[in-house]
């Protein structure tokens, strides 16, 4: 292999390493699922913007941010505040007490109805067993703010039901998924092995070349 790397030319070699450095950045940036215009997943299409996370459906365009209080965090007599963890699109490290921050962006209008919130957890027949329903309320500062409770790791979703501009009845979900998997926390560890492998090949890299 070392003979037919040798045998390219300059300019050649040159376009391959290139190409391997374009290679990684993009791994990387697949790794945690960024564009250009942000998360890439289908329940967030208009993705990640400045903290905030939103969520369009036919009948709503909502903001949706949160921050979490782990559960076995305990507040220290003297301090001014809570220890917060901000969460990136309803992915919550572990449980604990999640503030919920809701802003209903389009159609204004919208803050005049009334508007259930309900917060649901996925069991493991396939079933919703309800952990929160809030009466219906109109919201007419545009803003939901709510504390929610998540004892066990799982997958949840968070709901806020009513009627559209048009009388009719609409759902729009916000999943949330509370814990990681083992091979998550692999996961993340890749791109710095990634980046020192590359280091070490374009070290040897110059010197093979000199």
């Amino acid at each position: 292999m070392m003979e037919t790397w040798q045998g390219l030319s300059l300019n050649t070699r040159r376009l391959l390493v290139t190409l391997g450095i374009i290679s990684v950045i993009a791994l990387i940036g697949m790794q945690f699922h960024v564009s250009s215009q942000g998360d890439m997943s289908d329940t967030y299409p208009k993705g990640f913007r400045g903290g905030t996370c939103t969520i369009e459906t036919d009948s709503l365009l909502i903001g949706f941010s949160a921050y979490l209080i782990p559960k076995d965090y305990e507040i220290p007599e003297d301090a001014m505040s809570a220890l917060s963890v901000p969460v990136l699109c309803g992915k919550v490290p572990g449980p604990g007490m999640l503030d919920v921050t809701i802003d209903l962006l389009y159609p204004e209008a919208i803050r005049d109805k009334p508007l259930v919130l309900r917060l649901a957890k996925l069991e493991a027949a396939g079933s919703e067993r309800d952990i929160l329903s809030l009466p219906a309320s109109r919201y007419q500062s545009g803003t939901i703010s709510q504390a929610l409770q998540l004892d066990q790791p799982g997958q949840y979703t968070l709901y806020i039901q009513g009627k559209n501009l048009d009388n009719q009845d609409f759902s729009l979900e916000m999943p949330i998924r509370v814990g990681t998997e083992w091979w998550e926390e692999l996961l993340t560890d890749w791109p710095l092995a990634l980046i020192l492998a590359g280091a070490l090949f374009f070290y040897n890299f110059r010197r093979i070349v000199d």
